[in-house]
Formats: C-alpha cells, sequence, structure tokens
C-alpha cells in the first residue's frame, strides 16, 4: 500500500534512548515557545509561531526509545483557507535500531500533497527534522524556533487553546 503521508528520517549512531530524549525536548529542536508539558503520555502542549500557526497537541502514545505519537486537537493557520487542516494529524516519531545505528522516520498522517499546506510544511517539517533533531541528537544543539521577544501568545489565544484544562 503507497503512503502519500509526509515522511522524512535520518539514521544516527547514537542510541535509541538519545533520540527518543530529544524527541521529547520539543523546545530544543521545534520552538523555545512551546506552552505545556512534551513528554509524558496524555501531556497537551500549544506551539505557535508568531501570529502565522497555533496548534495544540496531544501526547497519545508513548513507548520509550521506539515511538512517539501526538494527535493535533486544534489548528490555525493564518496563510491557508481552511485553518483546521491539521487537526485528526498524527505526528509519528519511530525509533528502530539497526547494525549498531538508531532510525528515527517521522511520518505526519494526513500532511498530504493535497493539503493546502503541504509545500510549506513539508520544506519546514524537512528542516525541523532533519536539520534541528537530527542535530540536536548528534551535536546537543538544535535550532528550534526561537522565543517571540514580543510577548509570545497572546492572552486571547492562549485562553483559547488551554481553557478545557484545569
Amino acid at each position: 500500500m503507497t503512503t502519500t503521508d509526509f515522511t522524512t528520517g535520518f539514521t544516527v549512531n547514537q542510541t535509541p534512548e538519545e533520540v527518543f530524549n530529544a524527541i521529547n525536548n520539543v523546545r530544543g529542536w521545534w520552538s523555545e515557545d512551546i506552552e505545556g508539558n512534551t513528554d509524558k503520555l496524555n501531556d497537551e502542549f500549544l506551539y505557535h509561531y508568531k501570529d502565522i500557526h497555533f496548534c495544540k497537541i496531544k501526547l497519545i502514545e508513548l513507548i520509550p526509545n521506539q515511538k512517539v505519537v501526538w494527535l493535533v486537537t486544534e489548528n490555525d493557520f493564518n496563510f491557508i483557507e481552511d485553518k483546521t487542516e491539521w487537526v485528526g494529524n498524527k505526528m509519528i516519531f519511530e525509533i528502530t535500531e539497526k547494525d549498531n545505528k538508531t532510525e528515527l522516520q517521522f511520518t505526519q498522517e494526513g500532511l498530504v500533497p493535497a493539503n493546502e499546506c503541504y509545500s510549506i510544511c513539508h520544506d519546514a517539517w524537512t528542516g525541523f527534522i532533519k536539520n534541528s533533531l537530527h542535530n540536536l541528537i548528534t551535536t546537543g544543539k538544535g535550532s528550534p524556533n526561537p522565543k517571540d521577544e514580543e510577548g509570545g501568545v497572546n492572552r486571547e489565544l492562549r485562553e483559547k487553546y488551554f481553557e478545557n484544562n484545569n
């Protein structure tokens, strides 16, 4: 069966545990502006990039040193018609050991070429996974989006995304 979901990956000399820990250090490779916890089952966190992209993500599967799965529960893009395009998508990080190396495969189920954001999201994920996450794993330093020095997520948006969390 052929899939058109976005997939990318790489192989490193580090252990599956080191790869797993780096994936869960979301602020170290994706964005310093993550709000919420990102490393325990059922954790929910908010990702945002300026006023361009906001999404709420729930950690729905966590198998130490093997797999991490996120579910996008809310999404808002300001640059496409269907602002909720990612809602229901799963981001899957699969870790396997082969020939004394560790392979990481990232898949975003639901991010397909027919999506309006596909081209931009393809390029962004490729950079974050193959460069930033890879570098965090291999050198200890990723290149996440920096913290928004203009005040971060505005209060109204933050309340909208966390209104059901107590």
